[in-house]
């Protein structure tokens, strides 16, 4: 089979952005002077600079702006400081991983690639990178394929490269379901997870095992990399195929001007390295780090007795409910001892025992397990560099499933089972816990701030008391100290990309929300490993209404403040709302020009390369 990816094979992953101590300490100087300035502008917001006049339209945007900032509070704790575990020597034996024992054998490695509905051959190249993991001493590893396709195929292949196939007979609980199913029938110390796409380097245990010579290391993340995104194409290239040579002419002139620019590069803003390099990276140092999947390393014993101690208070919570309302109905203070121990085994027997949790989200669900036992100090890593590669979405649709499963299962962990109400972890933990599930809920304040510069140029009524030298001696210093701040402790990532995609993103996390409060659950779809076919225009309706009605209120304002026919601007007003309401347009764009993007062919890309090659 001819896979798309296959051009991008040589590419090689990012290092870690290297540590700066000097930056770390200018991000925390810039990052308390913004917080400083925060409360401050909040405080004057709400006090001095209502608009009593339209409260319906000031009070929503106060309560937008005080979101906003308390989830700015989190982030800013989020990358406070970088602590990166120091990487210790791989170990000989298990019994430098475990504590009290000297039993002297190699370690053992269960590498697993969960599997629904991926191309065989989509798997057959995971598989034999897997088979060229390396590791300094002595090691039994074994690679098993959980096929929940239950398909031939599959089976075949397993057999025919020397790896185990395992199966089941239903789907229940999906891939969580399906891992599960693999721990019964498998013994290895360590599981490494991987996707059916995830395609490990050889020093993935080389450079993580040594993490658990300490024995409270539960699991080891490593950072996903995506080899497959889109480099895009050169501007003269790109108006060369809507224009012709005119286009070709216009592209070379404005490059000329301001250096080469590069249109379609990562069109679904997929790079995750803003992720793992900024956001997991830094919270090694309150051990808040949390499994993502694909890419990470866990130690068997630590998974199986957390799900043991989730199972036993699960059976317990049950049983002592059920227990409540028998008393309810009976008026009695307690319940018949022979009846209670019946009540235990009935709930028992129909309580599944679950390692990995049913859920959508069962990574981080597993996590929030382990980080909240009250019994072990269970740690978690977040390794720095890319020990695997995979294939990224490629696509709108793709890329909407994928961010719908996110989001949603993160709002329905925070409604249904909120770690902020566990006991075991300490408040650090519960402020990194909370920075992710904050932003999943940042839809909500986000409509307000998309739609708040379009009411404002569409009535003329403005959302503060005045937009005079008073409001911006408070707004501007925030806004500013936010950018540096920004700036510096993203240092090394580029961070715009991102920011615009999560206000775009709104949309689909509205549905996630939505759907959670309904109390229905989140789907377990598969994520597709090749681009579906044609345009998305129905996915961007509310991105382009949003673009649509920004462009026409701005310049409906600026013709009845130019021609004074009609409303009551002021300048300032139209100027701080016009710098909004493009970033809210440039926001909107991307995901508009998502939805139209079709990788290049490969006789236009040949022609692109000639082209530059040559000048023309």
């Amino acid at each position: 089979m001819d896979f798309y990816f296959k051009e991008f094979e040589h590419r090689k992953p990012p290092e870690p952005v290297p540590h700066s101590m000097s930056r770390e300490l200018l991000y925390q100087y810039l990052a308390t002077c913004n917080l400083t300035l925060g409360i401050w502008y909040l405080w004057w917001r709400w006090t001095y600079a209502l608009n009593y006049e339209a409260m319906w339209f000031s009070l929503p945007l106060a309560f937008a702006e005080s979101c906003a900032f308390i989830g700015s509070i989190l982030f800013t704790f989020n990358l406070w400081k970088t602590k990166d575990e120091p990487r210790r020597e791989p170990p000989h034996k298990i019994a430098e991983c475990v504590s009290d024992s000297e039993e002297d054998r190699p370690i053992s490695v269960d590498v697993f690639f969960p599997t629904y509905d991926e191309e065989p051959e989509l798997v057959r190249l995971s598989i034999l990178d897997a088979q060229k993991i390396r590791y300094p001493h002595d090691i039994e590893m074994k690679i098993f394929i959980l096929d929940d396709g239950k398909r031939p195929a599959m089976a075949a292949l397993a057999a025919e490269m020397g790896v185990e196939y395992l199966t089941r007979e239903g789907n229940a609980g999906f891939k969580a379901g399906n891992l599960r199913n693999a721990l019964e029938q498998t013994y290895g110390d360590f599981i490494v997870i991987c996707d059916a796409d995830t395609r490990p380097f050889p020093t993935i245990l080389e450079h993580t095992l040594g993490y658990f010579r300490d024995p409270d290391v539960a699991w080891v993340q490593t950072p996903q990399w995506f080899f497959d995104l889109p480099e895009g194409e050169r501007l003269p290239h790109w108006l060369g195929k809507k224009m012709g040579g005119f286009g070709r002419l216009v592209g070379r002139g404005v490059e000329r001007l301001y250096g080469p620019v590069t249109l379609g590069e990562d069109p679904f803003v997929n790079d995750p390295q803003m992720f793992y390099d900024v956001i997991q990276r830094r919270r090694n140092w309150v051990n808040a780090s949390f499994c993502c999947g694909a890419g990470s390393i866990h130690r068997r014993e630590a998974v199986m007795e957390a799900a043991l101690r989730a199972y036993s208070e699960q059976i317990s919570k049950e049983h002592d409910e059920v227990e409540r309302q028998i008393r309810k109905l009976t008026k009695e203070k307690t319940v018949d001892k022979d009846i209670s121990n019946n009540l235990r085994q009935e709930i028992l027997f129909d309580t599944e025992f679950t390692p990995y949790k049913f859920h959508v989200s069962e990574d981080i669900y597993t996590s929030i397990v382990l980080h909240s036992d009250t019994e072990r100090t269970w740690r978690s890593i977040q390794h720095p560099q890319v020990e695997s590669k995979m294939l990224s979405p490629q696509d709108l649709q793709t890329w909407t499933v994928q961010r719908f499963k996110y989001s949603g299962g993160s709002i329905d962990i925070f409604m249904n089972d909120n770690p902020l109400f566990r006991k075991g972890m300490n408040f650090k933990q519960k402020l990194m816990y909370g920075a992710s599930f904050w932003s999943n809920l940042s839809a909500i304040w986000n409509i307000i701030f998309l739609a708040c510069p379009i009411i404002y140029f569409l009535t003329s009524i403005a959302p503060v008391s005045a937009y005079d030298t008073t409001f911006y001696l408070h707004f501007l210093p925030f806004v500013l100290t936010a950018e540096l701040a920004m700036m510096i402790g993203t240092w090394g990532v580029a961070g715009y990309k991102g920011k615009t995609n999560f206000l775009s993103f709104f949309p689909v996390n509205l549905r996630a929300l939505w759907t959670v409060l309904r109390g229905r659950k989140i789907s377990f779809p598969t994520t597709p490993k090749e681009r579906q076919s044609g345009t998305f225009f129905k996915m961007i309706i509310p991105q382009l209404t949003v673009f649509v009605l920004s462009l026409f209120s701005m310049c409906f304002a600026w013709v009845g403040y130019s021609t004074g026919a009609y409303g009551s601007y002021s300048f300032g007003g139209l100027v701080l709302n016009s710098f909004w309401i493009i970033n809210n347009m440039m926001a909107m764009w991307g995901m508009i020009a998502a939805a139209f993007w079709s990788p290049p062919t490969d006789k236009e890309q040949e022609q692109g390369s000639e082209e530059l090659e040559y000048g023309i």
